[in-house]
């Protein structure tokens, strides 16, 4: 299990939850939410990349407007979800995610993002901005940013189902990183996430196996 800890950020002290490694580290994680908060569902993630042999730090991005919230997946909360992100932005988060990188690296270890829903778009921007290599899960508003250069490998999941994600967003990716690997899914938006109506325990462990994999090379 992991343990909340206090993340220095230009935009003031964060929560983040820290998951550590039973053995030695194979490397650093920095996860990056949807846009529910750092929630049970995020904290069980770090958790499994802890078990996985991975320092994983999940900052709270949304701190800057509304600290320490955590939001189920109702409409409702979605909605509210929806206004935290918009409030915080892009570059706000991108800069706490930096903080926690450079926590990690600090501590010597080569890091790297992961980030599902918003925070797939976040990972993406932690790769252009920060130079991590990063995995992004189902980024529904990657397709703006793709005129920036990446700085390291990256790997794309996508859900085929995924409403929010057309198949043209999905050629889009694949015309601007021509070398990236993006695999798709027979899956909706969230397919990761054991508490969503669109979770798919097979595209989830299938993703989940791509990514250790992925990692394991990237940080090595």
């Amino acid at each position: 299990m992991g343990q909340w800890t206090d993340l220095d950020t230009p935009h003031g002290p964060v929560a983040a939850w820290r998951a550590e490694p039973t053995g030695p580290s194979r490397g650093a994680l920095v996860l990056l939410q949807e846009i529910f908060g750092v929630n049970e569902h995020i904290r069980s993630v770090a958790d499994r990349f802890g078990q996985a042999g991975y320092t994983t730090l999940a900052p709270d991005l949304f701190a800057p407007v509304q600290p320490h919230i955590e939001l189920g997946y109702g409409s409702e909360d979605a909605a509210r979800g929806g206004e935290l992100r918009n409030a915080v932005g892009f570059d706000r988060a991108v800069e706490i995610a930096g903080a926690a990188a450079h926590r990690l690296q600090d501590e010597g270890l080569r890091t790297g993002a992961v980030g599902y829903c918003w925070g797939g778009s976040l990972a993406f921007l932690c790769n252009t901005r920060l130079g991590l290599p990063a995995v992004s899960y189902y980024g529904a508003r990657t397709v703006p940013f793709l005129g920036e250069p990446t700085r390291a490998p990256i790997v794309f999941h996508f859900g085929e189902r995924d409403a929010s994600i057309p198949p043209e967003a999905i050629d889009a990716h694949r015309a601007a990183l021509p070398n990236a690997p993006i695999y798709l899914y027979n899956a909706g938006h969230g397919f990761n996430c054991e508490p969503r109506p669109d979770y798919h325990a097979d595209s989830a462990d299938l993703a989940w196996r791509r990514t250790l994999d992925f990692f394991a090379d990237a940080l090595k």
